[in-house]
């Protein structure tokens, strides 16, 4: 294997190929990137074995092809640190692959791009096609409320749910709820809920850009497959029912609350300092036109916070993870949000005041 590239058209998607090789591996080949040169291009694969990143380079020069793996973050980190002036040379000579740019010569270990693994293809069974921001708004809306390690494996995930008209993407820890959706004519013909798991979601969001450009997806029955551009992204998928969202949605709240979503996270941020840093619990107590936030922690430290409100209903005190409301403030971008809840034990329900196009549910705590 012989070719010439530009340090560019190299370091952009090895960058990208790098977050989904990790560092520790157990087998040797899945730290590297397999690097294919044919037809004067030059094609680089990454896998952890759940996900997979393909991206293909074109022009390339190649003068000879061929295929071999190579330690991608040590590749990546090489391209980094040359200078943009001259072009790399790449050439396989024996187990070694030599990399020349003006006066730099690396030499680095190899190993048969007969080891690295495949991720098999399987027939696809729905096709979707939509604009890659819509996508990563939907992604950024909702993926933060995924489960990390939890025994419930379903749920370090996020559901993409497909029916006729419509594209959800819905995650939740068991304590909140995150669920984003577009309107969108899918002319799939019946509903399909598939799970990606969290590291392929992470993934395939470094990938999106905000444009309208379209994504399109592939999805099977063990597998889902993103096109994006000159990329090609691959994630199994989790095995599993993911839990009915539906009745997780609280109905008929009758205490409706607005308020300036800046100012609510600011002051629930102030006052989460002082929470207990475990629990990370506040009190909200609701009156007319105001809601005032309480924390305390073990070393009888204690914060004081209110802010004006719309709201015309009962008193009501209430608590919660502060982090998880927090999070929801971060994620929607209207000035204005809305919040409905019924009673001290029940969950509340968070949107945007002028937007449905996302809502939150978040379990109170005691506290």
């Amino acid at each position: 294997m012989k070719l010439m590239i530009s340090r560019e058209s190299l370091l952009i998607p090895l960058q990208s190929i790098a977050g989904v090789v990790e560092k520790k591996q157990t087998m040797p080949v899945l730290s590297n990137v397999l690097l294919t040169a044919e037809d004067n291009a030059l094609t680089l694969t990454g896998t952890n074995m759940e996900v997979e990143l393909v991206a293909r380079v074109t022009p390339v020069h190649v003068d000879q092809p061929g295929r071999i793996t190579v330690p991608a973050r040590k590749l990546s980190d090489i391209c980094r640190a040359l200078g943009d002036e001259a072009p790399i040379e790449l050439s396989l000579e024996g187990d070694r692959l030599h990399l020349r740019c003006g006066a730099s010569h690396f030499t680095l270990s190899t190993l048969p791009a007969e080891h690295f693994p495949n991720v098999e293809d399987e027939a696809e069974s729905f096709r979707l096609e939509l604009p890659q921001k819509e996508l990563g708004r939907m992604l950024d809306a909702t993926a933060f409320a995924m489960a990390q390690q939890d025994v419930r494996y379903y749920l370090n995930g996020l559901l993409l749910e497909v029916d006729k008209d419509h594209v959800r993407t819905i995650a939740t820890d068991g304590h909140r709820l995150a669920m984003a959706h577009l309107e969108l004519p899918t002319n799939c013909p019946e509903l399909r809920q598939v799970i990606v798991p969290r590291k392929g979601v992470l993934e395939l969001a470094r990938l999106l850009e905000d444009v309208e450009t379209p994504v399109i997806l592939v999805i099977g029955d063990n597998h889902l497959r993103a096109t994006v551009g000159a990329y090609t992204f691959t994630s199994k998928l989790i095995e599993g029912r993911f839990p009915d969202y539906n009745r997780v949605i609280p109905r008929g709240g009758d205490k409706v609350i607005l308020a300036d979503r800046a100012t609510l996270r600011n002051t629930l941020q102030r006052a989460g300092i002082l929470s207990h840093e475990n629990i990370r619990g506040v009190r909200l107590n609701l009156a007319p036109n105001e809601l005032q936030v309480f924390a305390n922690n073990p070393d009888q430290e204690q914060a004081e916070d209110a802010l004006p409100v719309d709201y015309q209903g009962e008193s009501l005190q209430i608590g919660f993870n502060v982090g998880y409301l927090v999070d929801v403030m971060n994620a929607l971008d209207e000035d204005q949000i809305k919040m409905t809840l019924s009673n001290p034990s029940s969950s509340v329900l968070i949107e945007a005041q002028n937007d449905s196009r996302c809502l939150y549910v978040v379990m109170p705590m005691r506290l």
